[in-house]
């Protein structure tokens, strides 16, 4: 739960835009402001019964109410929620408590573009521009695990070399690490660690990506508690983290036993059930020729875990069989190994349009999406674009202009493993973007295994073409891109016939490269068939990038040499006009009533 705190209509009014785009999910405020038509209003002598929930508590007041406010509530660092303040002005964002192991410092960074403020770290790591080690796993999906977190947090203030062992989770988070300037080394062994990264339990602090697929077979209308016996007396045996566990894999016969649903819901862990037919051919070091006799399938346990860890997977405990009191059952239990963590309730993939250019043109959403990714993916120069914006800790993914849709494969997988993941287009994501192939994929997987996917649109190249020329696009209006890579070229004359028949403005997008250089041409003739040759047109280039330029012409004599794929061109409609340098669209046609 995220809430916000006030002591006054100026508190609440600082914090009624996070409330309107569901940042917060209630204000809690004095009874004098209470309104029974905003039941998001709560009365602020609920926040002792509310706290064991909160995540985030964002107070608009002065910092000493808002301090003598939760002291009282305050157990530990590892239970409370974190705790944000934003000053008077409304101008800082103050993380005062739970900076790290709450995330009192992501959701800042979060937080801070929505409310056009600026965040004043305390804590010795953000404030010096490094990752909190007793955070950063955090970001990549991964638990946190045993150690003595104190004494490394200090150990990094003062400067001295930590020593890090990875054997699981994405490699890509100790670049993240070592880029935020974290003193570290690899460790030449796991006895020598004093920070791992691992599926394994044993001294050292440590991280657990969830890399552990649970394979289970077991009797009808086995016991729960023998089930989950069987599972914390393999895990002991093994050495392995619960927290590492990625999910629970079964036969499909098992897909309605209870015990074994009953396991899954209660711990959180998705469930995969697989077909006799995809698990037979899986080789095992322990088939059995009366399970096999029995569903078809040599193995469950052991094959079953091996299908849900995928291509990599390594069988790390094979099969252990758990039998019960008489009526309880019996269960078998094995564990294998995937390749890369599958945490996809804690990832998240945002869509991101970062407008025509210009950082300044980026929306607050998008702002707010940028800071909470931990990973940026995308083609290089709208990376670029955004390069100010990047922390050093974030990690940026650069593509080719033509793999759109392994770059979506790549994002999404990212997500998948746990991670939050900003794949940005140029413009508007969901308009010639990557929103459209990007939920293609995400459509594929299963309902359980889909990362959270969130669209922020951006400023599209005509819009910010029509702020630049006055007011072309007061009246109907389409957008046609003239590429055929993806499209027929038939289909496109198609429809510039019928924009040029229903006398539409047009904006033409990618309009002409080294390898397209006749469609525009071809184009303009279709258009001239219904248009008189005076029609005014825009070539608009580089929209709020420093080499801008915009240039008004005439149908019939654009210069079509002039254009490339940093180009839109602007055709306006049968009463479009040119003035002062303007383009003017009338917001209806002589003899129409105007408002």
């Amino acid at each position: 739960m995220q809430l916000g705190i006030c002591a006054s209509q100026a508190g609440l009014s600082q914090l009624e835009p996070l409330l309107l785009c569901g940042e917060l999910q209630a204000i809690l405020v004095p009874e004098h402001l209470l309104n029974p038509n905003r039941p998001q209003l709560q009365a602020s002598s609920e926040l002792n019964k509310l706290w064991p929930d909160i995540e985030l508590l964002l107070g608009a007041m002065a910092a000493g109410a808002l301090i003598r406010l939760v002291s009282p509530l305050l157990k530990s660092k590892n239970s409370d929620p974190a705790v944000l303040l934003i000053d008077g002005s409304g101008e800082l964002l103050i993380p005062l408590l739970g900076g790290h192991g709450a995330g009192g410092d992501r959701h800042a960074n979060r937080v801070a573009p929505l409310l056009k403020a600026k965040v004043v770290f305390t804590g010795f790591s953000s404030s010096n521009g490094r990752i909190a080690l007793d955070s950063w796993g955090a970001s990549w999906g991964w638990q946190k695990g045993q150690g003595a977190w104190d004494e490394l947090m200090k150990q990094t203030a003062r400067n001295q070399v930590v020593l890090i062992s990875q054997d699981s989770g994405n490699p890509l988070a100790l670049e993240s690490l070592k880029a935020s300037g974290v003193p570290m080394q690899i460790a030449e062994s796991d006895s020598q660690a004093e920070l791992l990264i691992s599926a394994k339990l044993g001294p050292g602090c440590r991280w657990h990506p969830a890399v552990l697929w649970l394979g289970i077979g077991c009797e009808r209308n086995s016991n729960l508690l023998l089930l989950q016996k069987a599972v914390a007396q393999v895990f002991k045996e093994a050495n392995l983290a619960e927290a590492a566990i990625a999910g629970v894999a079964s036969l499909d016969l098992k897909a309605d036993e209870p015990a074994l649903l009953a396991l899954a819901a209660g711990r959180s862990w998705p469930l995969r059930f697989f077909s006799a037919e995809t698990l037979a051919p899986i080789k095992v070091p322990n088939p059995s020729a009366v399970v096999a006799k029995e569903v078809g399938t040599a193995s469950v346990a052991e094959a079953a875990a091996l299908a849900a860890a995928g291509p990599g997977a390594e069988l790390i405990k094979p099969k252990a069989i758990f039998h019960g009191a008489p009526g309880e059952g019996a269960v078998t239990v094995a564990v294998a190994k995937a390749a890369a963590a599958w945490a996809p309730q804690q990832g998240a993939l945002h869509l991101v349009g970062a407008g025509p250019g210009s950082i300044e043109q980026l929306t607050a959403a998008a702002r707010s999406a940028l800071a909470a990714s931990q990973v940026w993916v995308g083609y290089g120069l709208y990376l670029d674009l955004l390069e100010p914006l990047r922390r050093k800790d974030q990690i940026r993914l650069d593509g080719q202009l033509t793999l759109e849709r392994q770059r979506c494969r790549q994002a999404l997988n990212l997500a998948c493993g746990g991670t939050s993941v900003a794949l940005i287009s140029s413009g508007d994501s969901g308009m010639y973007g990557m929103a459209g192939l990007a939920l293609e994929e995400w459509l594929v997987l299963g309902e359980q295994e889909r990362p959270e996917f969130i669209v922020h649109p951006g400023i599209s190249a005509f819009q910010m073409a029509a702020a630049r020329l006055g007011a072309p696009l007061m009246h109907d209006l389409c957008t046609i891109s003239l590429s055929d890579r993806l499209t027929p070229w038939a289909l496109i004359e198609k429809r510039l016939g019928a924009a040029a028949n229903g006398d539409f403005v047009v904006a033409l997008y990618n309009p002409r490269s080294q390898g397209r250089s006749w469609q525009l041409a071809r184009a303009i003739e279709l258009l001239l068939e219904q248009r008189a040759p005076t029609t005014p047109v825009a070539i608009c280039r580089q929209l709020s990038r420093p080499e801008e330029s915009i240039s008004l012409h005439q149908l019939a004599e654009l210069p079509v040499e002039q254009v490339d794929m940093f180009s839109l061109v602007l055709v306006g409609n049968s009463s479009t006009k040119v003035a002062a340098g303007m383009m003017a669209t009338p917001r209806g046609y002589p003899g129409a009533e105007l408002s």
